[in-house]
């Protein structure tokens, strides 16, 4: 009887002895855990980084002279499109992709698997095969840039109205086109947005490029009420949310860029929708205004016809930006616009307009640009071919 006493105490100290060391090595492994995951998802982020840890993405250094083309979710979702736009791509002097990973509507491209997203009902199936889609253009040396609209979003403002603009009665908010916003005050919609960038980042995007990163400007502003509203002005707001988003994205070694409105580059203000040249710069890697000409009004730059005069109008808008950029001490992004290859109102545009676009980029000190048509239907003629 004794003996057995005995033999039980023994086992229950070795017992004892096991579960400590379990207890401390599960210690000593939470402590281990790399600090982007502790620092990514602090706060009751969108992810669980125990059910899905980080991992390092294999991320190139991007090229010299970033010259890229926009591709929708469609385009590139669709294998015979995505392929024409490689080929595009690998025949000309275009070495990036710019391809939407949420656009306007507030879906995304492809099946995410952050939570919100799911119960939001925010993923689409546009891009079958976004990691395939990422290995291709890895294996034919194209920079991949994602973009994310950030605070237009119809799917995320109706699903959670806690998080939405409203107008004065208490409903959401709408633009003229029926759009819901979401609001830039709210850090609730901030970590959603990056929680989106980061797991873009993890699957292998090179740059994450914020789009709609402003306050809204289409619709009865008077109307507007901003429910987290927290006494911070509307340029402090965008540049708060440009450094937290690429704080958390720092870790993943991906770069940031951010779209903002062409005449970001020569207004003195914020233009009412929170977008300052200076401040902006200061928060990103990359700054990419859109100077599409067909966007000026009349006399803009003492020009007639902005849309008639491609040239002077990109180059006036970016001499604007690589001047006031020159003052601005320390840190600050490198500028890489949005140049025009659709048409809009006379005269239709073509070879000579998006070259004279190209040529005025680099007249003006600036040797990066991207092409945007919606239909990703670009002039091929106006690029420099391999």
């Amino acid at each position: 009887m004794i003996c057995r006493n005995a033999a039980a105490k023994y086992l229950a100290l070795i017992l004892l002895f096991f579960a400590i060391l379990f207890i401390t090595g599960c210690e000593q492994s939470l402590k281990t855990l790399p600090a982007v995951a502790e620092n990514a998802y602090e706060n009751a982020k969108e992810q669980d980084f125990f059910i899905q840890p980080y991992r390092a993405p294999q991320v190139d250094n991007p090229p010299v002279q970033v010259k890229g083309i926009y591709l929708t979710g469609w385009k590139a979702g669709i294998p015979s499109e995505f392929q024409k736009l490689v080929k595009l791509v690998d025949e000309t002097e275009l070495n990036a992709v710019v391809i939407d990973i949420k656009d306007n509507t507030g879906r995304l491209t492809y099946k995410s698997s952050i939570p919100m997203v799911k119960n939001i009902g925010a993923n689409s199936n546009r891009i079958g095969d976004i990691d395939g889609m990422l290995n291709t253009l890895k294996a034919h040396g194209i920079y991949a840039i994602g973009r994310i609209v950030v605070f237009e979003d119809p799917v995320l403002s109706k699903a959670r109205p806690d998080l939405a603009v409203k107008n004065k009665n208490g409903q959401n908010w709408l633009t003229r086109k029926g759009q819901g916003w979401v609001d830039p005050y709210n850090t609730a919609v901030w970590d959603y947005v990056v929680s989106i960038a980061e797991e873009a980042a993890k699957k292998g995007f090179n740059e994450i490029q914020f789009d709609y990163v402003r306050f809204p400007s289409d619709g009865n502003l008077n109307n507007v009420v901003y429910p987290a509203y927290n006494g911070n002005s509307r340029v402090a707001t965008i540049s708060a949310f440009l450094s937290y988003a690429r704080k958390r994205l720092q870790p993943y070694g991906v770069y940031v860029s951010a779209d903002i409105f062409g005449l970001v580059t020569t207004a003195e203000d914020d233009m009412k929708i929170g977008q300052h040249l200076e401040e902006v710069a200061k928060t990103v890697d990359y700054i990419c205004p859109m100077v599409y000409p067909s966007h000026y009004a009349p006399g803009s730059y003492g020009l007639k016809n902005p849309n008639a005069a491609p040239y002077d109008t990109v180059y006036r808008s970016l001499s604007d930006a690589v001047d006031r950029l020159k003052k601005v001490d320390g840190f600050k992004a490198r500028i890489r616009p949005w140049l025009q290859d659709f048409t809009l109102g006379p005269p239709p545009y073509g070879e000579s307009q998006v070259k004279a676009q190209i040529k005025a980029s680099y007249d003006a000190g600036v040797s990066e640009w991207l092409l945007w048509n919606p239909a990703n239907t670009y002039t091929s003629a106006a690029l420099d071919h391999m």
